[in-house]
């Protein structure tokens, strides 16, 4: 099972998006995808019209009181499951604190989803917190949604320097700018020059789209009810390309540039 966190230092720069496409798209090609949602606000859960499990707390979790395979949640798409949010997540990281081992305790959770799911996503809080360094720790790639903009890029320096520090080097960091509009200068500015000093960044883009912003309305997967839009179709990319990177493959997909006729460029 590989484990893929899609997580971000700040916040509001469609993380939980990208997180619900691409475990979506995984399980449509067949593959058994779990998502978990750790942010408490729920986002994920709630796009994929979830609900969770009386007695999911963080606190019951991290004492091995309950374990995953009891909390899962099967969604309305074949092969995707999820395991869903609880408000009390937002002291995951009172209770990871107690425990020996304390950033092991996410990874040592997972082993019992190993032998039954293909990808786990997870849909991870803003922050740098002791859940964070759980989520690093276990993770097998991590993605990274980057708005283009100097402290949006200065976030992925710091997030790349804390990975270094901590020795993570099998640990596969795969950043890619969100709600790119290309109208803008500081856009082009900003992936031009972060492009030559993070040459780890992924070529596919996803554009600013009033497509993007319906999910939360429809409560549906974009790459689900609308997989021909500009949109849909950068999500598709993404994925694909984030399966290369992942496999060491020396191709990599490049993203088509975006077309101006997009609705999400209107003005």
């Amino acid at each position: 099972m590989k484990i893929i966190a899609v997580t971000n230092i700040k916040g509001g720069v469609g993380k939980t998006t990208t997180a619900v496409n691409l475990a979506y798209l995984c399980a449509a090609a067949g593959e058994a995808t779990l998502l978990w949602d750790l942010d408490p606000q729920g986002a994920a859960t709630y796009i994929l019209r979830c609900e969770a499990n009386e007695g999911a707390s963080a606190k019951k979790l991290v004492a091995g009181k309950r374990e995953l395979p009891e909390l899962l949640v099967p969604s309305a798409y074949d092969k995707l499951h999820v395991l869903p949010s609880d408000f009390s997540y937002r002291n995951f990281d009172v209770h990871l604190s107690g425990r020996k081992r304390p950033t092991e305790r996410l990874l040592k959770m997972s082993r019992s989803l190993r032998d039954v799911y293909a990808a786990l996503f997870l849909d991870c809080p803003p922050g740098i917190s002791l859940l964070s360094e759980n989520v690093l720790r276990a993770a097998d790639a991590v993605v990274v949604p980057l708005l283009p903009t100097p402290l949006s890029v200065r976030m992925l320096a710091q997030l790349r320097d804390f990975i270094v520090a901590n020795g993570w080097t099998d640990l596969v960091l795969l950043p890619f700018f969100s709600m790119v509009d290309r109208r803008k200068s500081l856009h082009h500015e900003v992936i031009a020059s972060s492009r030559a000093q993070f040459p780890e960044l992924l070529s596919t883009e996803i554009p600013y789209s009033s497509d993007i912003e319906r999910m939360s309305l429809r409560r549906e997967p974009l790459a689900a009810y609308s997989p021909r839009s500009v949109a849909g179709q950068c999500y598709t990319l993404l994925w694909q390309e984030i399966q290369n990177r992942m496999a060491g493959s020396s191709h990599v997909e490049q993203a088509s540039p975006l077309p101006a006729s997009q609705d999400s460029l209107d003005a």
